[in-house]
């Protein structure tokens, strides 16, 4: 049996479904993945070829609405299944959602499925209430994309319960549709191993991270802010932030990261391929997103002993139990978010017990292999 499992963006391959790839193939499916920016010779490319899976490059705009873009997507991977001819397609992230559910229904695949990993710039923030902003006709827009898309496919996954309700609330989600709530993407609690904090037989002050595309839906300025405030008062703590400056509309801008790193404020890393170093030498996650499917990089951190700050918001909520691994503040609240992160420098003995703690949730919540387990018997695999 042929699935081919499409992203909108390569890398994620990789990063958050090998080992979904890896629990197909150990069922015997024949892999296909389908993905923007894959030509010839690429290093992802290659690095997916050198898994025995069959890769597809295809025209994909990520962010952005040009209606001709999105024919041109809807178009190729119609071809791609016609050519292909999978018995299973699964797609996630909005586009993927979208438009390899149409293709696949168009062109007959037996059995389609969806994973929604969020909501997505449309419905984060948005206009005020009562006003016709450009917000609020994208979400509009999408809106009806998603219901028009889910209502070919034979189950829908979601990464938290508010994202499923508001779905069903909203009409994007028909009642006949079946679907399922899964433990977000999953984490490898194997290669996120548990590592000591960083020089904690030394008392070394306490190292705040946050790990993100720099979005100002992913709370990285009220992180800014927090973070001015906290070292204002207790210079020897550090507050650094890794990530990259987006395409999406909501993106923070260069000048405003210069100015966060001018000030001191911010270390700054940059974008990195591998974030376990970075997650090991830092004492405290923290989050202060303004929603999520469930966050990959809160799983990841909590995996390798680390405790979080992060918003009592979707996808956030769900992966804290306030005052055990770690405390949930109010989203863009920077008041909220500076006393939690100065408990943590008040008392040495909260990051490592809440560490200690966000281990044994993620191994007994979050493990990857348990995820996948119910995925693949959803779809009718294992």
């Amino acid at each position: 049996m042929k699935f081919l499992l499409i992203a909108g963006l390569a890398e994620s391959l990789l990063n958050f479904r090998g080992p979904l790839i890896a629990a197909l193939q150990a069922c015997g499916l024949q892999v296909h993945v389908a993905a923007p920016d894959l030509p010839a010779g690429h290093a992802t490319r290659l690095a997916l070829e050198a898994r025995n899976l069959a890769v597809h490059n295809i025209p994909m705009r990520r962010t952005g609405t040009n209606p001709v873009a999105d024919l041109q997507t809807l178009w190729a991977l119609w071809r791609l299944m016609r050519l292909v001819q999978p018995e299973m397609v699964l797609g996630y992230t909005i586009k993927p959602v979208v438009y390899g559910s149409l293709a696949a229904w168009l062109a007959g695949v037996p059995r389609r499925f969806a994973l929604v990993t969020g909501l997505g710039y449309a419905f984060l923030g948005g206009d005020q209430a009562g006003q016709r902003g450009p917000r609020a006709r994208l979400q509009a827009l999408v809106q009806w994309l998603y219901a028009v898309a889910l209502a070919r496919v034979h189950k829908v996954f979601f990464q938290n319960q508010d994202d499923q309700a508001l779905f069903r609330q909203r009409g994007m989600l028909a009642a006949n549709t079946p679907s399922c709530v899964v433990n977000g993407s999953g984490v490898d609690v194997a290669s996120f191993a548990m590592v000591p904090l960083p020089d904690a037989a030394l008392g070394s002050p306490v190292r705040f991270l946050l790990i993100a595309r720099l979005l100002g839906d992913k709370g990285v300025r009220e992180y800014a802010q927090a973070a001015a405030r906290v070292r204002a008062v207790h210079p020897q703590v550090q507050c650094v932030l890794v990530g990259w400056i987006d395409s999406n509309p909501n993106a923070i801008g260069q000048a405003e990261l210069d100015a966060w790193v001018a000030d001191g404020c911010i270390k700054f890393l940059g974008r990195l391929a591998d974030v376990r170093p970075a997650i090991a030498d830092c004492s405290v996650y923290v989050l202060p997103s303004y929603r999520e499917g469930t966050p990959r990089t809160v799983l990841e951190a909590m995996a390798m002993g680390r405790a979080i700050i992060t918003t009592d918001v979707p996808g956030c909520r769900e992966t804290v139990v306030d005052g055990d691994n770690g405390f949930l503040v109010p989203v863009k609240s920077v008041d909220a978010l500076e006393r939690a992160m100065l408990q943590f420098v008040n008392d040495a003995s909260l990051a490592p017990r809440m560490g200690l703690r966000s281990r044994q949730i993620a191994q007994d919540k979050y493990d990857v292999h348990k995820v996948n387990a119910v995925m693949l018997r959803e779809m009718g695999i294992a």
